[in-house]
């Protein structure tokens, strides 16, 4: 038996709603808005926006410890006055 969900019924994603979809993440991708080339396979955009959001993360997770060694850094005070702003 397999664990693939089955296509047909109304959850079933057509066509258009596919190119639709690939041809925002285009737009949105600096990766891909860049290039010269208009001819980029569905692949190809969906490898980059997984790169692009693995990117994100990296960058999330830098400032995030850069904020946790600000904060250990800071007086109390002041790491008060940092926290509210950020739960803002």
């Amino acid at each position: 038996m397999s664990s693939r969900r089955s296509r047909s019924g109304p959850s079933r994603i057509s066509d258009d709603q596919i190119l639709d979809l690939v041809s925002k993440l285009q737009q949105l991708l600096p990766e891909i808005r860049n290039r010269r080339s208009d001819k980029v396979s569905a692949a190809k955009v969906l490898q980059e926006t997984c790169n692009y959001i693995r990117s994100l993360h990296r960058e999330v997770d830098d400032l995030s410890e850069r904020l946790s060694e600000l904060l250990a850094t800071t007086d109390t005070a002041q790491a008060a006055i940092i926290r509210n702003l950020l739960m803002q």
